[in-house]
C-alpha cells in the first residue's frame, strides 16, 4: 500500500496532465487550472509546482496532493491510496521526467488522439459505470468504448459521441473531450426537449425512468422526447436555436452555482423553458439522485431482511 508520505510526492502538474488537464496560463511556479472540483471559466485552480501544493480559490480550499485526491474522487484517504496503489502503473508516475521546456507547449503532444472505438468490454469501465448506478446495458446503447493517446501515453475510457465526431471521455480518473467539442442532440421526431449538462445526467434520467422500486421523478403519462446534451454549460446559447425548435423544453441541469444560473438565464428567453432540478433540489445533479435512491432503496431492503 502507497504512504501519505509517497503520495505527497506525486508531482500534481504531472498528474493533471495524465488526467488531460493542462494549465491555462503558467506564472513562475503557479500553474493556473480550470477547477477540477466544480464548474467555472476562468481558471482559479493554482498549483504551486514548487511545494507541490494547490489551492481552488472559488471555494477557498487547498492543501497536498492527498487533500486534493479525497476531494476530486470523493473518497476517504485510506480509498484514495488504495485506488493510487492499485493504478500508479496505469495513472501515475512517481519519477517521470517533464517535458523538456522546448515541448512544454507543444499543442499536438498535448492533443488528444483518438486510436479506436467500440462497443464497451473494459472491465473498468464496467465498474465505472455500475459506480456511478448506470445499468450496463443502458450505457452500451449510448456510450462507446474509446482509446486514445495523450503525451504518448495510452488511455480508455468511456466515450460519449456529440454532434461532430468528437468525443466526451470520462473514466474514474479522467474527465476531458476529444475534439471537435460539441453538444450532442438525440431526435425521435418529438415536440419536446429535455436538456442536460452531462451524459452521466442524462443516462441518469433514463435510469430514473426505468426503474420500478422508486419514483423518484414523477412524470405521469410517458411522453416521447428529444434529448439535448450540452456537453459544456457554454453551448447554452448554441444550443439555443435547437432547443426552441421544441414547444416544451425541460432543463435538468446541475444545481451548482453555474448550472442555476445557466438555467436562470434560460428561463428568460422564453415560457416554453421549464426549470425541472426542483425535482432533484437536496442533490448536485440527477446522478448524485440517483446513486442517493440507491443508496436508500438498499438500506430498506437490508431493514425488511432482518425481519423476515
Amino acid at each position: 500500500m502507497i504512504l501519505c508520505a509517497q503520495a505527497n510526492e506525486i508531482d500534481l502538474v504531472d498528474y493533471l496532465q495524465n488526467a488531460g488537464q493542462q494549465p491555462l496560463k503558467i506564472r513562475g511556479n503557479d500553474y493556473w487550472y480550470l477547477s477540477l472540483l466544480r464548474d467555472e471559466k476562468t481558471p482559479s485552480f493554482k498549483v504551486d509546482r514548487k511545494q507541490n501544493i494547490w489551492y481552488d480559490h472559488g471555494i477557498g480550499k487547498g492543501g497536498n496532493f492527498v487533500d486534493f485526491g479525497i476531494l476530486f474522487h470523493n473518497c476517504s484517504v485510506k480509498e484514495f491510496l488504495q485506488i493510487l496503489d492499485e493504478k500508479k502503473s496505469l495513472f501515475l508516475s512517481f519519477h517521470q521526467p517533464l517535458l523538456p521546456i522546448e515541448n512544454r507547449n507543444n499543442k499536438e503532444h498535448n492533443k488528444i488522439q483518438i486510436l479506436s472505438t467500440g462497443p464497451l468490454k473494459n472491465w473498468e469501465l464496467y465498474y465505472y459505470v455500475q459506480s456511478r448506478n448506470i445499468p450496463f446495458e443502458l450505457a452500451c446503447k449510448h456510450v462507446q468504448e474509446v482509446s486514445f493517446s495523450l503525451n504518448n501515453k495510452h488511455y480508455t475510457s468511456l466515450g460519449f459521441p456529440n454532434n461532430s465526431g468528437g468525443y466526451e471521455l470520462r473514466n474514474q480518473y479522467f474527465k476531458g473531450s476529444a475534439a471537435p467539442k460539441d453538444v450532442s442532440i438525440i431526435s425521435q421526431g418529438a415536440s419536446e426537449i429535455k436538456v442536460f449538462e452531462g451524459f452521466f445526467s442524462f443516462l441518469s434520467y433514463l435510469t430514473l425512468m426505468k426503474k420500478d422500486f422508486v419514483k423518484m421523478i414523477p412524470e405521469g403519462p410517458a411522453v416521447q422526447s428529444n434529448f439535448l446534451i450540452l456537453n459544456s454549460l457554454s453551448f447554452l446559447e448554441k444550443g439555443r436555436s435547437l432547443m426552441e425548435d421544441h414547444a416544451v423544453i425541460d432543463l435538468y441541469l446541475d444545481r451548482d452555482l453555474s448550472g442555476l444560473e445557466a438555467t436562470k438565464k434560460a428561463l428568460q428567453w422564453s415560457p416554453r423553458y421549464n426549470d425541472q432540478s426542483h425535482l432533484y433540489k437536496e442533490h448536485k445533479d440527477l446522478n448524485d439522485l440517483l446513486t442517493g435512491s440507491q443508496k436508500l432503496v438498499k438500506r430498506e431492503e437490508q431493514k425488511r431482511g432482518r425481519h423476515i
